[in-house]
């Protein structure tokens, strides 16, 4: 296991480099040039020159990428004589925006985009797997039609849509909820959930249909094979057979595609952010994006890698926990 998790980890590292590659080739080559986009209309040609050895676009290209995947782990000095800036451990630069550190930025607000992404994920593990199941062990009857069909509206809904339609219905018509706005968990736990009740529900509507199919067909998959059938002929009751044999087996493509989700929504949502003025990530990188602020928009492409190669690797890890067969 520790040889296994080590090629492991040693992969997901070469995976970040790639994509960091990858994604500094893409912004950094583009016509564009942030140095002038910061320094402003009425710009001499000594304040353009300090920008541009400041931000380090005067450097070739591959000297570049090697500065800044290094200041990764080590930090980093950038610009010279009295533009000179230490950026410290993790530096991932300084936004061409604000100024700021992109990293402060990201863990500025990294708990917003985990609490909206936690949250929804609980919501829709516990819909989609509760509505798949029953489904699958009532195939073919009224009750697996109506779930299904539900399941297929369900997951027709684009997210903006069921989001416009919780804010005009419950705040807007019924006021049963106040605008949603981020408030820390650690203030007031009860508000902090009320106010992300909504986004919750507009993501987990979604996901959570997407769920319901995928686990009503691994779960008549796995019901069907010949294990199963020996634990009912030994006599062991069904609530055992069910959650103990069926859903344990039967869980890990659903494990699959939640590390992928889970990952993925860690890194910011934009839609659902946007709609309900969550302070999260994917607002951070919708105004990157808009204003070309290409440290920005490599730190939260890293961050969003990140979070989705390790989520990958726990999965893999946890297939052994819900499968015994994966230990063999």
């Amino acid at each position: 296991m520790i040889l296994y998790l080590g090629r492991r980890i040693l992969g997901v590292i070469g995976v970040l480099i790639a994509i960091a590659a990858i994604t500094f080739v893409i912004f950094y080559v583009l016509p564009s040039d942030p140095a002038a986009a910061a320094c402003g209309k009425s710009c001499s040609t000594e304040r353009l020159t300090a920008i541009r050895a400041h931000m380090g676009l005067d450097q070739p290209l591959w000297r570049q990428f090697t500065d800044f995947v290094t200041g990764i782990f080590t930090g980093r000095t950038m610009g010279t004589g009295q533009y000179e800036l230490h950026c410290h451990f993790p530096c991932l630069g300084y936004s061409y925006e604000n100024s700021e550190a992109v990293w402060d930025l990201l863990m500025d607000r990294l708990p917003v985009s985990a609490s909206l992404a936690v949250g929804a994920a609980v919501i829709w593990l516990v819909l989609g797997l509760s509505a798949g199941v029953a489904a699958a062990l009532r195939k073919d009857t009224l009750t697996d039609r109506v779930l299904m069909v539900g399941a297929v509206a369900a997951a027709s809904l684009p997210v903006y849509f069921t989001s416009m339609m919780l804010l005009y219905g419950v705040i807007r018509i019924a006021g049963l909820l106040p605008y949603p706005s981020y408030v820390p968990f650690g203030d007031d736990p009860l508000d902090w959930a009320s106010n992300l009740l909504l986004p919750w529900l507009a993501l987990a509507v979604l996901y959570a249909a997407m769920y319901a199919r995928q686990s009503r067909s691994s779960m008549i998959e796995t019901m069907a094979e010949p294990y199963i059938r020996t634990a009912r002929a030994k006599g062991l009751p069904r609530r055992t057979v069910v959650v103990k044999h069926g859903l344990r087996a039967g869980m890990t493509p659903v494990l699959t595609i939640f590390g992928m989700d889970l990952g993925g929504l860690l890194a910011g949502a934009v839609i659902t952010e946007s709609i309900f003025g969550l302070p999260g990530i994917g607002r951070l990188f919708y105004g990157a994006l808009s204003s070309g602020d290409q440290p920005v928009i490599l730190g939260v492409t890293l961050l969003a890698a990140t979070f989705i190669v390790v989520a990958n690797l726990a999965v893999d890890l946890l297939y052994a926990v819900v499968d015994p067969r994966v230990r063999y």
